[in-house]
């Protein structure tokens, strides 16, 4: 095995070797990160609905075996909001939160993610996961965004328990919980802005554990995080899955393996970027999906790449995924010395970290800028935010739903590309007459150009164009097709040629062809379609095409041709 291969199966051979200066700044980036990573993970854990102590052991045998197989060097591998959101919102016709059937459930809903991620990867179809474009991610994470929020206000402002139409008519709020949950916010959106390399999220879980133990909390029926169990996690086996169960946990296992495949792609891609280097996504498949698979054979739930983690892990001054392995080895610790300290910390402090962190995915003004830019994009991302909210708790039908229109509109450019009548502009390049208010190249020559591929989705259109010019012009002697925006012909494609060029030989009217890219030269070739004819000519570049076509069809001199 040479050694390009091995380092693709085991990248961390290629780790730096560490000094003591590296070492103690990696330590620093590190504990950061796992201050942060501790109380998120507890956090997200009851938004998943999985019992609360493996919110943090997502943080550990996960990030652990991730950083070991993944290209990416910085990234915080652990829970997130979205990724728990999905898994609480997939299981909920399912199961009843926290039970025994539900942790089973998702722990396989973990399994078959990281398996699809891993297969993606090892395969190198990691390309197949882009089919999701920025205006469809971005209205589904502000529309789970804003439902993440809501199911935090119970906790948050004190009235645990109770739907908001029975809000009136039970006792009074917590206005203790109200009071650290508000208080919470305060303190991490201060935080974020005066010291965002300091873990305000620690400082706010111990902060507010000591005011809960001072003030008796949890003694006055008040809601806390409670025991949990102190070691490091044990192998977990969720027993067997039966054909109905599987069916219903695919496409939400495939809808995770996106949207996780997006967060680790928007955190890989400023990591990389700062280093210098290439994203290799498919190696980045392979250890996040190595990594979730650890994640539920731990009895844990999906992991990610958290995008505001992975921030402070470069703030920070992290420079290699030693930072990770001290990371581990705080949560390691924790996990075993430090449990009992959270016992006192309020539920409405764990709701204000996860409404904090989702408040910062609520962006309306890019739904205003993407307007400006597209309005039909801006349609998509607005039907999946909408669709997103309508759909829940199978939020996942937002994503396929804004998918598939963002596919309908791909098809529907394709199908309907642009073709244009060129004509001279005064700065000798070939524009669109029509548009620009251009004289035709020669009274008896119909000159395009198809700014698109000659396929299957176009040809037809192409076809359609030059038989609608001959219909309207009855004195046409010559067609020509710029063609070099023309970089693919298929089957289709090539038929539909032959189609073109045996109509105009059929009514004399020549046909001159320019600028014809080779790969596509290539397939006309071999089909036959550009052979020599009294009819029939062929350019290399446009300014040769127009020096013929001015002494065949009588084009009026113009200046030297600039570019097409």
């Amino acid at each position: 095995m040479n050694r390009d291969r091995l380092l693709r199966w085991f990248p961390f051979l290629a780790w730096p070797r560490p000094d003591r200066a590296l070492l103690v700044n990696e330590a620093s980036a590190g504990i950061t990160v796992a201050l942060m990573v501790i109380p998120q993970g507890v956090a997200y854990a009851a938004l998943a609905g999985m019992p609360l102590i493996t919110g943090i052991y997502a943080a550990l045998f996960p990030a652990l075996i991730a950083v070991l197989f993944s290209s990416s060097a910085r990234l915080s591998v652990g829970p997130t909001a979205l990724t728990s959101l999905l898994v609480g919102a997939s299981l909920a016709p399912l199961a009843v939160p926290g039970s025994r059937e539900w942790v089973a459930l998702a722990v396989w809903l973990t399994l078959l993610s990281g398996l699809m991620q891993l297969l993606l990867g090892v395969v190198r179809f990691g390309w197949l996961l882009r089919l999701v474009n920025s205006p469809v991610l971005m209205g589904f994470t502000q529309g789970a965004a804003v439902l993440i929020t809501l199911s935090q206000l119970p906790a948050l402002l004190g009235f645990t328990g109770r739907s908001y139409a029975q809000l009136l008519d039970g006792p009074p709020p917590d206005y203790l919980a109200i009071a650290f949950g508000l208080g919470g916010m305060a303190m991490l959106w201060i935080g974020k802005r005066m010291a965002p390399r300091f873990p305000t999220t620690m400082a706010l879980v111990a902060v507010s554990a000591a005011l809960s133990f001072a003030v008796g909390y949890a003694l006055k029926g008040g809601a806390v995080i409670g025991a949990l169990p102190s070691g490091l996690p044990s192998f977990y086996w969720p027993g067997g899955l039966g054909a109905t169960e599987l069916g219903t946990l695919l496409l939400p296992a495939f809808l995770i393996t996106l949207v996780s495949f997006l967060e680790t792609a928007s955190s890989a891609k400023v990591d990389n970027a700062r280093a210098g280097k290439l994203w290799n996504e498919n190696q980045d498949l392979i250890g996040q999906g190595l990594g979730k698979i650890a994640s539920g054979l731990s009895g844990s739930f999906p992991t990610s790449s958290s995008f505001s983690r992975s921030a402070i892990t470069l703030y920070a001054g992290a420079k290699t995924q030693w930072s990770t392995l001290f990371s581990v080895v705080v949560v390691a610790a924790s996990l075993l010395w430090a449990m009992p300290l959270l016992f006192h910390v309020p539920q409405a402090v764990l709701a204000s970290v996860v409404v904090t962190a989702t408040l910062g995915l609520m962006k309306p003004r890019s739904f205003v800028a993407l307007w400006r830019i597209s309005r039909i994009e801006a349609a998509i991302a607005l039907g999946t935010f909408a669709l997103t909210i309508a759909t829940a708790p199978s939020i996942y039908w937002g994503v396929l739903g804004g998918l598939l229109a963002a596919l309908a509109h791909y098809m529907y450019r394709h199908l309907h590309p642009r073709i244009v009548e060129v004509g001279l502009h005064a700065d000798g390049s070939l524009r669109d007459r029509h548009l620009w208010h251009l004289p035709p190249l020669a009274p008896s020559l119909y000159a395009l150009r198809m700014d698109a591929e000659l396929d299957f989705a176009s040809a037809s259109t192409l076809e359609h164009a030059i038989t609608a010019a001959l219909a309207e012009r009855p004195g046409l002697t010559d067609v020509c097709l710029f063609a070099h925006p023309i970089n693919r012909v298929d089957l289709t494609g090539a038929e539909v040629f032959g189609n073109i060029r045996r109509l105009l030989e059929s009514q004399g009217v020549r046909l001159h062809l320019s600028g014809l890219k080779l790969p596509a030269q290539q397939v006309l070739e071999r089909a036959g379609l550009l052979k020599p004819g009294a009819l029939f000519f062929s350019y290399r570049t446009d300014a040769e095409a127009l020096a013929a076509l001015r002494a065949t069809a009588e084009v009026s001199p113009e200046p030297a041709l600039a570019g097409s």
